[in-house]
Formats: C-alpha cells, structure tokens, sequence
C-alpha cells in the first residue's frame, strides 16, 4: 500500500514516526507524499487548542476523499470521541502501540477491515528502543528514555494522554544508542515527556544513565531535552557531576512557565521561581557557558499585570537563550479547563511583550558571539550550503563553506549572526 505518515508535536512523537516509517518499508509497503496516498497515519499532538483543530480537519478531509486514515500518537488517548465524530471510518493506534502499525497496514491491504474501524490501545510501551528507524536526518538519533509523568501540572493534557511514569530499562537504552552509533549517528537526543524523571521508577536515575550511555565509545554528542524544574532539584548535584562529560552539550531545557509564584502554586507546577533560579544558576557556575532554554505560558488564569511583569523581569535579568511562548489555551480533561479566562486580547498583548523582551535579550547575546572563536562539532548538513555545527553548549553555527563530514571537531572563527543561527568560517591551525 502506498502510506503517507505526517507527525505533529515533540520529539519524542517524531522518533515515533522514524520507527513507524521503517514499519511501513519493513512491511512491503510505500513511503509516498500525501497526494499519493492510500492510507495516512497522522501521528498527533494535543498540546494546542489549533494544532488540534488542524488535525481533526485533516482527518475529517482524508474519510471525505475516501483515503484510509489512522490516528496515532496523543490524541486518541484522550480524544477519541472527537476524532471518531470526524471521520467514523478512521483506525486508532494509542500512543504505546506504534509497533502495530505493520498489523493495521497488513489487514488494509488485505481488505479486511471494511467492517469497522480497529482500535488498538496497549497498556504499556512497546517497540521504541533499538528496532528499525528512517531518521529525519541520518546523524541524528532519538532516543525515548520513557513514556508519560507522574506529575499533574493543570494545564497539561499530555500526562493524561501518556499516562504515569514508565522509564524504559537503563541497559534497553544504552543498547539503542550503542546500535544508532554504530549506525552512524553521531548526535544523540534523548526526550521524553520529562527527563528529570527518569528511574524514579526504577532504580537508575538520570545521572546515573548518563553516566552509562557515556561510557559507549565513540565521537558523538548528547542533548539532554526538557527537564522540569521540580524533577531536577532532587538530583542536582549528580547531574551536574553528569554534565562534565565533553560529548554531554552544555544546555538545560528548563520550563519555568511564570517567574510569579502565585501563578506557579495555580498552575501545579511543584516548584517557586527562586527553586527554578537556583538550577540555572548551578550550571552557570559549574559550566561558563550554558545554553538556557525555557518555556513560558502568557495569559495563564488568575495571572495578574504583576504576575506578569515578574516574568518580563525574569526573561530581562536570566536572560535564555531561547524562549517557548504560549498563549494560553484550555485544554480537556485538565483542571485548568475550568478555570476563570484573561480576557484574549490581554493575553495576546502579554504574549507580544513577552516575544520583543525575548528577541532583545536574544540579539544582546548574539552580539557578543562575533568575533570569537569557538570550537564547534559538526552535526549534519545545513539546509542550504555547507555544515551545521554546535558549539560545546548547543549553539547552532553554519559553516557554509565545509566540506568536512559530521563527527568531526574544528576551530571557527563567528563572523555574523542570523536570528536563527551563528555564521562562522573554519579557523586554519597552521
């Protein structure tokens, strides 16, 4: 069958599609572009209100024009009803049961399922580590480390929607990287819905398994994704000990969503700012350089013009390097569905202030990186000429002319900026 797979959301859904992808060539079936299809599998996120609304045109969209479809990812676990009331036809794969995806495919094709649509949900998590992949990008391999969060902020869908906490075995781990290094790949990204959680099931935890992965012999690299504040308090100091490998990029993803406490205490985030203030300023001490990603939520209920301007005064003193704003958007099933609503036009105004406080604090940093030189590993090859290399603390630096192959560490000379990336020419030793 010819199959098309579009994927919305984390990193974590696109791994999930790189496995669905070799799924469907391992089956005997077609990668094609959409317009080709027989069948979709659109793989879905369920963070925002109009992302959601995008996906459930589609699937309504693909039943009218008489294509198979299947929903897979965050979606079905907490929206079937919707999805069904879209398209009645449409086959469900919850998000633990991608490796089904070959079994669905293998009845279509045999004619099998006119007689309803199949619903298959699993328990627990099942082929995410070391099976056949497609990668987005041959370098670059994602590792899921688990599936769901035992946590319960009020505005978060997503831990309905994945569940409680399952981290996936330390050694099941190390072996996938161990195969994706072998394979090539020499940058590793390691998500989940939050990584600080990690083995707190289990008896590993996150240090632990660095520790472990970085013991693999090879040249690659390590982002470490998003971890919440509340999650790395307890493991502070080991994960900082974890961070002094060299292939470990120096860069937290740390989401403080507010800077005002009593907007925290609503959102039931387990954490004050002064907390969130104190990691950060743990790794800067420990490592000069740090990458500081963050994500804000504008318009949250209950929050104030101080609340607000608490965050504004945040974003201004910490200065991130990058900044994930949203406006917020209720979300079913969450505590935060019913609570008292900003006015729109306040949170989109909030948001706009939010987005020129983060592009002046990003244009100061950036500014400061020209004229040095930095070393950088090459990663992958850039969209339009040359290499995409990062620095030791995630920078993004295109060398436009390079002819080098990823994996390899050089010396680079940070002539411009663009607002996405740094430009920079290879340094010649001699």
């Amino acid at each position: 069958m010819k199959v098309h797979i579009s994927t919305y959301g984390c990193s974590a859904s696109q791994a999930s599609a790189e496995i669905m992808k070799a799924s469907v060539r391992d089956g005997g079936h077609e990668l094609v572009p959409e317009n080709n299809a027989d069948v979709v599998v659109i793989n879905t996120c369920t963070v925002k209100y109009s992302t959601e609304q995008k996906i459930l045109h589609q699937i309504r969209e693909y039943g009218e024009k008489g294509i198979s479809v299947i929903v897979t990812g965050c979606m079905p676990e907490v929206q079937l009803d919707d999805i069904m009331h879209q398209n009645p036809d449409a086959h469900i794969l919850g998000v633990n049961s991608i490796s089904r995806l070959g079994q669905v495919l293998d009845s279509l094709s045999r004619n099998e399922l006119t007689g309803g649509s199949v619903k298959l949900f699993l328990e627990e998590p099942e082929g995410f580590q070391s099976v056949p992949r497609i990668r987005y990008n041959p370098n670059i391999h994602i590792c899921q480390l688990s599936q769901g969060c035992n946590y319960a902020c009020a505005y978060c869908i997503v831990t309905i929607a994945r569940g409680k906490l399952s981290s996936f075995e330390p050694e099941d781990i190390v072996d996938d990287i161990q195969r994706a290094v072998d394979e090539g790949c020499r940058e590793i990204w390691l998500t989940s819905q939050d990584n600080g959680q990690y083995g707190t099931d289990k008896e590993v935890l996150l240090p632990q398994l660095l520790k472990m992965i970085c013991r693999i012999p090879g040249n690659y690299r390590i982002r470490v994704g998003m971890m919440n504040p509340f999650s790395v308090i307890p493991i502070l100091d080991d994960l900082l000990d974890a961070f002094e490998d060299e292939r470990i990029y120096k860069f937290l993803h740390l989401p403080i969503q507010s800077a005002s406490d009593d907007v925290l205490k609503n959102m039931n985030r387990y954490h004050s700012i002064s907390e969130a203030n104190a990691i950060i300023e743990a790794f800067r001490e420990r490592f000069s350089d740090m990458t500081i990603f963050t994500d804000i939520i504008a318009g949250y209920p209950g929050e104030t013009d101080e609340d607000f301007q608490k965050t504004v005064e945040w974003v201004k003193e910490w200065k991130p390097e990058k900044v994930n704003i949203s406006r917020f958007t209720p979300r079913p099933h969450t505590k935060a569905w019913d609570m008292r609503k900003i006015d729109s036009r306040v949170v989109v105004n909030r948001s706009n202030e939010l987005h020129e406080v983060c592009e002046a604090v990003k244009l100061s940093t950036r500014e400061g990186m020209i004229g040095k030189e930095v070393e950088v590993f090459l990663s992958k090859p850039a969209k339009q000429k040359g290499m995409m290399a990062r620095t030791a603390s995630y920078k993004p630096v295109v060398i436009p002319e390079c002819d080098l192959q990823p994996g390899i560490t050089c010396r680079v000379l940070i002539y411009d900026a663009t607002p996405g990336y740094f430009l920079g020419r290879i340094v010649d030793d001699n």
